[in-house]
């Protein structure tokens, strides 16, 4: 039996889940269709939102951190991220020359009241969930999530299958997208908070807990994280373009690539959380950094919009795991008393991460030409598996040195 609280977590997610496949997962193919956005621009999409979460993380997680109840502050900012989405759909009516840089700077200022959902979300829901039962909790959410996704996003390819060159479609995503924005709004006020016990003056002009860096587990999974994430976010800029711009893929066939990939991690799920029970979240992350790396070399093997579909699939399986095993890992490590601040610096430097790699994808692009550049992401998402095949024979072997070897015979 659920919960109450994880009930009304997951009819969140699923409200959550629409509005952001209604416009995000539109956001390159609107800017390259109907905005001419170049390149450059084009990798701002991805950079541009975590610079912004870079500067607002440290501010939002200390006023998170005063709060006695985060529920009310979350859902708040959840609204204000919404509203941009009406202001996205407005942008088809400023000069042609300026419209694609208003795009990018109003999902750029979407960060900011979406940084404060974002931590706020973490901590709170961390609480919420008891430990025992937050992999198999977070493995269903994640797996029933990804079915509404794939539903949502299949009806929006079939809708708007011809509609790739009309703004008014665009705009009409965006509105909707809006509306279920409202309803996240509600569930999360739904949830029951108990409120936190009141911080001392001193914990509360904190802003910081440096402590943190002592900890070996979760030093380590910051080395490895961020290493994955840079080597996996690098070539997101390149996989829109290569989609839009050499494959020529629609509305429709950017939503059949969506409803590939989800497919596939609904099934998936399951999985990487009983691998990751039997084994551990970072040998699992062993193998799920190795598959993503097959990626970029396997896409551009080919334009054809079947095999890509495929190729989207197999990454699929792969992002389940990612999805899943990271955010368990980054709960498993963090210790309880100051996981507001373990969330908070991994999602500084995250940020970090997820600015700078987009940029350095597109150079890539612009130095190498898309097939080099995509061989250079395979090899850096390779490094990045034996990066965590290091933290986990490490901690292994502290515990037993035996372990190494068994757990090829289970």
């Amino acid at each position: 039996m659920r919960t109450y609280n994880e009930k009304v977590s997951i009819y969140h997610g699923m409200v959550s889940t629409i509005a952001l496949n209604l416009a995000s997962n539109f956001f390159p193919i609107f800017a390259i269709s109907i905005l001419g956005a170049t390149n450059y621009q084009v990798g701002l999409i991805s950079s541009l939102p975590p610079l912004i979460a870079l500067v607002t993380t440290i501010p939002a997680a200390i006023l998170l951190n005063r709060l006695e109840q985060q529920r009310k502050t979350v859902a708040m900012s959840v609204f204000w991220a919404r509203i941009m989405f009406l202001l996205l759909a407005g942008v088809i009516f400023i000069q042609t020359t300026y419209q694609a840089w208003a795009f990018l700077i109003i999902v750029a200022l979407m960060n900011i009241p979406g940084t404060i959902s974002t931590i706020g979300w973490q901590t709170f829901i961390s609480g919420m969930i008891n430990e025992e039962r937050r992999g198999a909790f977070f493995s269903d959410r994640n797996r029933l999530l990804t079915i509404v996704g794939m539903i949502t996003t299949l009806i929006i390819g079939i809708l708007m299958k011809k509609q790739t060159e009309h703004a008014a479609a665009y705009q009409l995503l965006f509105i909707i997208a809006f509306l279920f924005g409202l309803l996240e709004v509600y569930f999360l006020l739904k949830h029951k908070e108990e409120p936190k016990p009141k911080s001392s003056k001193a914990e509360k002009n904190s802003s910081m807990d440096w402590s943190i860096f002592r900890d070996q587990g979760y030093k380590w999974f910051l080395i490895t994280a961020l290493c994955f994430n840079f080597s996996w976010q690098m070539a997101w800029g390149i996989f829109n373009i290569y989609n839009v711009k050499y494959a020529h893929a629609t509305i429709l066939w950017i939503s059949i690539f969506s409803v590939g990939s989800q497919l596939v991690q609904i099934f998936s799920f399951p999985l990487w959380r009983k691998w990751a029970e039997d084994k551990s979240n970072t040998l699992m992350l062993v193998w799920v950094a190795t598959g993503m790396a097959t990626a970029p070399f396997l896409t551009v093997l080919s334009t054809n919009l079947v095999y890509l579909t495929f190729v989207q699939m197999t990454s699929g399986f792969f992002v389940s795991g990612t999805t899943l095993l990271l955010f368990n890992l980054l709960l498993e490590k963090s210790p309880k008393e100051k996981r507001t601040y373990c969330i908070t610096t991994y999602n500084v430097l995250l940020s970090f991460v997820a600015f700078i790699a987009p940029q350095i994808g597109i150079w890539l692009l612009e130095v190498t030409g898309i097939q080099k550049s995509m061989g250079i992401s395979s090899i850096l998402r390779f490094m990045s598996a034996l990066v965590f095949l290091l933290m986990y024979i490490k901690f292994n072997n502290k515990k037993n040195q035996g372990i190494w070897e068994n757990s090829f015979e289970k």
